[in-house]
C-alpha cells in the first residue's frame, strides 16, 4: 500500500557555508521526494537561501527537516499546503 503524500516547502538558511556539502548531501538522500529547488546566495546578510519543494509522508518531510535542522548553522522550517495534498 502506498503512503499518502503531502506537498511543502522546505525554508533553510545556510548561515555556516562550511556545511554546505552536508546539506547536499542530505538533499541527495531525499531526491526521490523533490520536485523543485531554487537556491539564492545573500552576500548582503552573509547567507545563502534554499527553497525545496517536496511532495512526500509527512514523517520523511519531518526527518529531512530534522536532518538538516541538526547542522550548525542551518536553519529549517517547513510549510505543508492546507489542503493535505
Amino acid at each position: 500500500m502506498e503512503q499518502e503524500t503531502r506537498i511543502a516547502v522546505v525554508g533553510i538558511i545556510v548561515e555556516n557555508k562550511e556545511a554546505v556539502g552536508e546539506v547536499n548531501q542530505i538533499l541527495h538522500d531525499y531526491s526521490p521526494y523533490i520536485i523543485g529547488r531554487m537556491g539564492l546566495p545573500y552576500e548582503k546578510k552573509h547567507v545563502n537561501i534554499i527553497s525545496v519543494i517536496v511532495d512526500a509522508p509527512a514523517d520523511r518531510i519531518s526527518a529531512l527537516s530534522g536532518k538538516l535542522g541538526k547542522i550548525r548553522g542551518i536553519s529549517a522550517k517547513v510549510m505543508y499546503s492546507k489542503n493535505g495534498q
